[in-house]
């Protein structure tokens, strides 16, 4: 059957080994087929294996290339950027360091030429509490609220309820705030120009040591009430300053309290000083020949002395009028060249620790002084009271016109289309008529 087969396929001769007998007939025409065999997977070697480079194996099993040696997968140029931008890094770290430092510096020059006045007037200086038996550094009672602001605190002297003082000092540490400060300053007369200063604000008793004074007990109350019952801290209120005419207008335009007072020089006076008063009997009281000198030592360094019991900003409520008097001091910071001589502004910064006292001493005025001094208060005063007033009459107009439209608007709601168009016609004929006879009277 095999052999027909294949005689039609392609006329291939008649096979002439012998054909197997039994059940391998079928499997006839594979019996010479040779055993097959499994191909090579060897690759093929195109050089020696010596030739062949052989990577040195890590401790780890990883194998040790060229991308571990940085040496030789960088060059210098690499890191020109880097070396463009450090040497600004270094320069801006060094800068910001030292003036830090710097402003330190002044403010401990500060408080150690200043320190033993202080403890002289005050109980307590600075923010550790209680005085102890070991002396305390002058460094130590300052604190440090920024890197330009130095703050510290006095409080335990009779007239004075506490001390605040702060110093301001240059940015140094961003010399390109320095400089965009005062290029903004230079053309807007409204932005101060960046300087170095003192301000030290001394709140007065005035008659409130039971209210101010903290107690722990009600023993300590009555022994606190015992003691300053014979005491008198009270002066009359009034607004009165010396000012270096540089900040003159600025003092007077940025507070509210300067702007009650009149400006007027003084003969005693240095010619770059001038007098911000209600009255001139308080200038003769208040001006002594101590302040006077004080003044003039201080020199260009002098800004500013106020004795007031408004408050700085424009009151806009009737609570706000409260008098709560204080004085203030502000002085600028010069550079001593010889850090060992007391500052020129020590005499002034010591006769305004002490101003206190003149003023519980000698502010008692005439009654005509006192009654112009609180005829401006009174008027300030009315002026409030009748914003005030007005704004409430316009609260309860508002109120009383949202209470008709919900009226109006819940009776609409309840009423038919018809019983609806009928009201609005009225509504507008009636608001015709109103108009009508606005304008009648007009004509």
């Amino acid at each position: 059957m095999a052999d027909f087969i294949k005689s039609l396929l392609g006329g291939l001769k008649p096979s002439t080994a012998p054909s197997p007998a039994g059940d391998d007939a079928d499997f006839a025409d594979f019996a010479g087929a040779p055993d097959p065999t499994p191909a090579s997977t060897t690759p093929m070697i195109t050089q020696p294996l010596s030739a062949q480079p052989t990577a040195p194996i890590l401790g780890s099993g990883v194998a040790y290339t060229k991308w571990y040696r940085v040496w030789e997968r960088t060059s210098p140029r690499d890191f020109y950027q880097e070396a463009f931008i450090l040497p600004f890094v270094i320069i801006l770290v060094a800068l910001h360091a030292w003036g830090r430092r710097k402003n330190r510096r002044i403010a401990r020059e500060w408080i150690s030429a200043h320190a033993p006045a202080l403890e002289k007037e005050f109980a307590l200086v600075g923010f550790s509490g209680r005085k102890g038996t070991t002396p305390t550094k002058p460094e130590d009672l300052l604190k440090e609220k920024t890197a330009q602001e130095f703050i510290t605190y006095a409080s335990g002297r009779q007239n004075v309820a506490f001390l605040d003082i702060k110093l301001s000092l240059f940015k140094r540490y961003n010399p390109m705030n320095i400089l965009l400060e005062t290029t903004v300053s230079f053309f807007f007369e409204s932005v101060r120009a960046p300087a170095e200063r003192m301000e030290a604000i001394a709140y007065a008793f005035d008659g409130r040591e039971k209210d101010l004074i903290p107690v722990p007990n009600a023993q300590e109350q009555e022994a606190l009430e015992a003691r300053v019952k014979g005491l008198q801290s009270t002066y009359d209120s009034f607004v009165w300053a010396v000012v270096h005419k540089d900040v003159m207008q600025k003092v007077r335009d940025g507070r509210y309290d300067i702007s009650l007072t009149s400006t007027k020089d003084h003969p005693k006076l240095p010619q770059w000083a001038t007098v911000m008063s209600e009255s001139a009997e308080i200038t003769d009281i208040l001006l002594t020949p101590d302040l006077i000198a004080a003044i003039t030592q201080a020199g260009d360094a002098f800004e500013s002395l106020i004795i007031t019991d408004q408050p700085n900003d424009k009151p806009q409520k009737l609570s706000e009028t409260t008098p709560r008097k204080r004085l203030s001091l502000s002085l600028l910071l010069k550079p001593s060249p010889n850090p060992q001589t007391p500052p020129p502004t020590l005499l002034l910064f010591t006769t305004f620790l002490r101003l206190p006292d003149t003023l519980v001493q000698t502010a008692h005025f005439r009654p005509e002084v006192h009654r112009k001094t609180r005829q401006t208060r009174d008027d300030e005063s009315r002026k409030l009271r009748k914003a005030d007033e007005d704004e409430k009459a316009e609260e309860r107009r508002l109120e009383g016109e949202r209470k008709k439209k919900e009226v109006r608007e819940a009776r609409v709601k309840g009423m038919s289309g018809e019983e609806q168009r009928k009201f609005l016609e009225r509504e507008r004929e009636k608001g015709q008529r109103k108009q009508g006879k606005k304008m009648t009277k007009k004509g």
